[in-house]
């Protein structure tokens, strides 16, 4: 995939616009701390990968990213309102989308750890009168519920997701076989080619290798753009694949 313009692109930078408050556990993330010192993270490829350890800040900015571009902090597109705790952070309020000058026609903020409460929701939406069409219809006929997680999981990015839109994916590979994480590849990928973005946090040496994306390691030293082959997701699983037994050996001793 060659390198988009980013003034093509529907989020082309990221920074911290107003000061965030002396003693907001915020300013304890590493993630936020190299957004204060920078004047922007620039985004430079339709697929954007947010890769670390647990406690950088993943979760928190791609949650913040999603409200300050309309979506709903729990998932989902700009029309879901369902709320089942208010647990968002105040993040949201001092980051900054930079847009660029494409405008989308779709979007969808995919969250691992509420996708169940996002399949109630479009259930919900359907027992209650309309003068549309049923939402189902929209992610491929059949409840989200009455598939396993991994399927529920595929067939809404299959169904739901078009070119030309915005897909905020968190932790997409939770639910998903390596087989169907190849599968999530080619959707992605295609999509991009046609004018969608991806920003995805994610943990997956398989789908962080998508071809011509663009992946930000997050620790505690800031962001660091970084080429696959050295990132250590990709470095740890080819040392346990190359060599499982010494692995576990040095592991279980």
């Amino acid at each position: 995939m060659e390198r988009t313009a980013i003034s093509d692109l529907y989020i082309r930078g990221i920074r911290i616009s107003r000061e965030i408050p002396q003693g907001s556990y915020l300013n304890t993330l590493p993630v936020v701390r190299y957004l204060k010192e920078q004047d922007e993270l620039i985004l430079s490829s339709r697929i954007t990968f947010f890769v670390g350890e647990n406690g950088v800040g993943k979760s928190t900015l791609m949650e913040a990213l999603a409200i300050s571009m309309g979506f709903n902090p729990e998932g989902g597109s700009a029309n879901f309102r369902f709320s089942t705790m208010d647990s968002h952070s105040d993040l949201h309020k001092y980051l900054t989308a930079i847009k660029g000058t494409a405008r989308r026609q779709d979007g969808f903020f995919l969250r691992a750890e509420s996708f169940y409460n996002l399949a109630s929701d479009i259930d919900r939406m359907d027992r209650e009168p309309s003068l549309g069409g049923r939402v189902i219809d929209s992610y491929g006929g059949v409840s989200l519920h009455c598939q396993s997680h991994g399927e529920s999981f595929l067939s809404l990015m299959e169904n739901r997701f078009g070119s030309r839109g915005l897909y905020l994916l968190d932790e997409p590979e939770s639910a998903l076989s390596p087989m169907r994480l190849m599968s999530l590849i080619c959707l992605i990928h295609r999509l991009a080619e046609d004018g969608a973005q991806f920003i995805i946090s994610s943990h997956s040496p398989i789908l962080m290798a998508i071809p011509g994306a663009q992946i930000f390691v997050l620790s505690e030293d800031g962001i660091q753009l970084t080429p696959y082959q050295e990132t250590e997701h990709f470095r740890i699983t080819r040392q346990f694949l190359n060599a499982p037994e010494k692995m576990l050996s040095y592991l279980l001793k």
